[in-house]
């Protein structure tokens, strides 16, 4: 059971998530999302979710103007692409993704995969939620919806031509 103990003093809520609770509500065609702390949990100052990554799913190209990601593999291989720079990393792998660098993740291998996020500061998490509602409302998102939400929230994506060679060796699936 999720739990919220606010402690007297200048100290901010307890947040405690048991494993197992705030599990995948979203699906972003491959890439799950799973909400475990949100900025109301942390004064703002944090979000934290966890991706799983199906086998030839990635996150299309992007970059944040108001954020910076750190990244921690806990299952499977995950590439990461930021700038010029790629790597791919298996379990217990950190990586940071800084505001304003164009980046995108990938399964890189044959099983599934799962990451943990950490945002900060907090906010982008709302973009997530908001994203996974369009996507889960069935019928494909309209691009105008995903261009507005993608506004609001500071992120903007980008074809960068080193995506289609990460898709043909990573065999990765385009419509993802």
């Amino acid at each position: 059971m999720t739990q919220t103990n606010e402690v007297k003093g200048n100290s901010p809520p307890l947040t405690i998530v048991q494993p197992g609770e705030r599990e995948v509500t979203g699906d972003l065609g491959g890439i799950g999302v799973a909400f475990k702390l949100w900025g109301r949990d942390t004064n703002g100052m944090v979000s934290v979710l966890e991706h799983p990554i199906a086998v030839g799913a990635f996150v299309e190209p992007h970059l944040h103007t108001r954020e910076d990601e750190y990244s921690i593999v806990t299952d499977g291989e995950i590439g990461f692409r930021s700038g010029s720079r790629e790597v791919v990393l298996g379990p217990g792998g950190y990586i940071t993704k800084p505001r304003g660098e164009m980046h995108a993740v990938w399964n890189a291998g044959s099983v599934p995969a799962r990451m943990i996020e950490i945002i900060s500061p907090a906010g982008l998490e709302n973009f997530f939620w908001e994203l996974s509602e369009l996507v889960g409302a069935g019928a494909p998102p309209d691009l105008t919806q995903l261009a507005a939400l993608a506004e609001t929230y500071g992120v903007q994506f980008g074809e960068p031509d080193w995506l289609p060679d990460i898709i043909d060796r990573y065999k990765l699936n385009a419509s993802s």
